[in-house]
């Protein structure tokens, strides 16, 4: 609906701007000849212009309206009991009635951490190849709420120690035998103070007779490693399983390409993320955050290295032959040095046209003495040595041009060739790159199905971290998709829609932003600044000049008494002399003609004469007439004298 008002403010909002314009353009083009029905008609126009946009808007507005209503339908169907949210207008907060997640069908393993830690084993063993003093899994483990966004009652596994080894795991409720049905593997995760360096990735240990969880350490075989990890500026979301081959029996890693998406932020902004695997049948895999895919390929094209190795080798007892010429390009043998080549000159030479500048101060050293430096009371000469002020600038050369001896500047020497070397030729001999030649790779071999892997029995966490507080919660493996995400619905949901309901407004947020990029107000400046301007732009009054005033206001005709008609009627009087001896100078230069040609002008003039003389003899009747008609208009609409005026003067023309 704020979308909706907000259209329909803007089309209205536009119309009213578009008529400013019009106004503004016709007190530009003042015109007491314009014609009003033309302006009466551009307004008419307008106005249906105008209607047209608005109708246009309000329906545009109403389809944004129908696809947003559409787009609120299109929610997720989380638990009713996991939806349950009071919201306390006297708090901040989201207050929500937390119920355990529990399954709705099959699964391998879950856990909430909500009830007593059991099942889950701390490691007493210690990690090989490091100090001793460090080596130990002797790193802290709790179960607690979170910080922020906390919702009551729902408890996760958190990681408390610095810099020290972290080791802790649990046997699952069944073994999982990747035969015919998916993998899916989903645990929550907050940095709650960041990251710095280290990891929050879990292990799924792989079955064996001699498992044992108390000695679980960084080389217990795993089958698939998954999480994320981040040192430096380096972050990554793993994807490893251990590839058994089979003709050699030995298991190498394989690692899933890096996602195209950038992950930085799920590591600094503090909030519970949900990760999630996906292993299917068909030898294809899924990473989702926040059940959003960021990666996904195929497990025999998509891993480094590769599952199945190439099918041809490097021959490793090839080697090249010492005739192999690789150079495709050669100097040509056959150039010869110019006569004319001068090695010796250099590069660069003295300007000799450069001119010393005026003002240059020769005499006047770069650097001076400070006159105000002193010498520091604890200075002993015996073993300081004499004390010497410091240098500092002169001040005398900051107006002139330079101080010091002067030297003409240099330039390039336009005679400088440098060394001569002979021209490049395609090399006549060139053979190539070289490269061994291939053999059958004696340990190749074709797993089609890589999805079978050594059967898991046990879930595991094996970390070093430089930051503490990291959260884990809500870890469930299982096979079907429907049944994972119910389980994040009824956990992580509730996590996300309290974080939701926590975070700033809109305005905090741009303020926050800013912060971090102060560039950004200026644009806020500019966003604001520019609807402003633009109406005052539009809207406010322009001043009036007088020639404005003069075409809007209507030109009511004054009285015209009769000395005005009498000094009018003498200069239309005036105009027709002139207009007698222009046609009198017409016909003197006619007199060549002949004598037909003087008759006849001479009849012309006459009638001429005859004509005026007529006139005026009716204008001097109809003058009573003309005065009383000019009285009459007078009272009437704008321009009586000018029609009175333009009529006598069209009848004496």
């Amino acid at each position: 609906m704020a979308d909706t008002a907000m259209t329909h403010a803007l089309g209205c909002l536009g119309v009213y701007f578009a008529k400013a314009v019009f106004s503004e353009v016709l007190q530009m083009h003042p015109s007491k000849r314009f014609n009003i029905l033309q302006i009466t008609r551009m307004h008419f126009q307008w106005d249906w212009l105008c209607l047209g946009a608005l109708i246009i808007t309000s329906v545009t507005a109403e389809i944004e309206n129908e696809e947003t209503l559409d787009a609120d339908v299109e929610v997720e169907d989380f638990d009713k009991q996991s939806q349950e949210a009071d919201v306390d207008r006297d708090k901040s907060s989201l207050e929500v009635v937390y119920q355990t997640p529990k399954p709705t069908g099959e699964v391998y393993f879950t856990e909430t951490f909500d009830g007593v830690l059991a099942g889950w084993v701390l490691s007493k063993t210690k990690k090989e190849d490091t100090d001793d003093n460090i080596a130990k899994y002797d790193g802290r483990w709790e179960v607690e709420e979170l910080k922020e966004n906390t919702v009551p009652g729902d408890r996760g596994l958190v990681l408390k120690s610095v810099a020290k080894h972290h080791a802790i795991s649990a046997m699952l409720t069944k073994a999982f035998i990747f035969d015919n049905k998916p993998l899916i593997v989903q645990y929550e995760v907050n940095f709650q103070e960041g990251i710095d360096c280290g990891g929050a990735y879990i292990k799924l240990l792989s079955s064996s007779d001699d498992l044992n969880l108390e000695y679980f350490f960084d080389k217990t075989p795993y089958t698939i490693m998954f999480g994320p990890d981040k040192c430096g500026e380096d972050y990554k979301l793993h994807f490893i399983f251990r590839h058994k081959n089979p003709k050699t029996g030995e298991y190498d890693e394989k690692h899933a390409k890096r996602p195209d998406v950038d992950l930085k932020k799920f590591y600094l902004d503090k909030k519970t993320h949900l990760y999630t695997l996906v292993l299917k049948p068909d030898d294809t895999f899924e990473m989702l955050i926040d059940q959003s895919v960021i990666s996904k390929g195929s497990l025999l094209e998509d891993m480094v290295p590769p599952v199945n190795p190439p099918k041809e080798i490097e021959d490793p007892s090839d080697k090249k032959p010492d005739d192999w010429d690789e150079r495709p390009k050669i100097p040509d043998p056959n150039a010869v040095k110019p006569d004319d080549w001068d090695e010796d000159e250099p590069s660069k030479i003295e300007d000799s046209d450069a001119v010393k500048p005026e003002g240059w101060l020769d005499d006047e050293p770069q650097y001076v003495p400070d006159p105000n430096a002193k010498k520091p009371k604890d200075w002993d000469e015996e073993m300081d040595g004499e004390w010497e002020a410091p240098q500092i600038p002169n001040p005398k050369c900051e107006t002139a041009p330079g101080c010091g001896h002067w030297v003409r500047p240099m330039k390039n020497n336009p005679n400088y060739k440098g060394k001569w070397k002979a021209p490049m030729i395609d090399n006549p001999n060139y053979q190539g790159i070289w490269s061994p030649r291939k053999i059958p790779n004696p340990d190749y071999f074709e797993d089609l199905h890589p999805f079978e892997m050594t059967t898991v029995s046990a879930v595991g966490l094996e970390l070093w971290s430089m930051t503490s507080d990291i959260y884990f919660d809500n870890f469930i493996i299982c096979s079907e998709k429907e049944v994972a995400d119910r389980w994040a619905a009824d956990g992580w949901g509730l996590k996300k829609l309290v974080a939701s309901a926590n975070e700033p407004g809109m305005f905090s947020q741009l303020v926050t932003a800013a912060e971090d990029h102060p560039w950004l107000w200026v644009l806020y400046i500019l966003t604001l600044a520019l609807p402003v301007g633009l109406g005052v732009l539009f809207c406010w009054p322009a001043k009036k000049t007088d020639e404005d005033i003069d075409f809007k206001k209507p030109d009511i005709s004054k009285p015209i008494t009769k000395g005005e008609l009498k000094q009018e009627r003498e200069e239309l009087e005036d105009d027709e002399i002139e207009l007698e001896e222009k046609e009198n100078e017409d016909t003197a230069e006619d007199e060549d003609e002949g004598e037909g040609g003087e008759d006849i002008d001479e009849e012309e003039e006459n009638e001429g004469a005859d004509g005026s003389q007529e006139e005026g003899d009716m204008s001097n009747k109809s003058g009573s007439e003309d005065e009383m008609k000019e009285a009459d208009e007078s009272t009437g609409f704008g321009d009586g004298p000018l029609k009175s005026v333009r009529k006598r003067r069209v009848r004496k023309d």
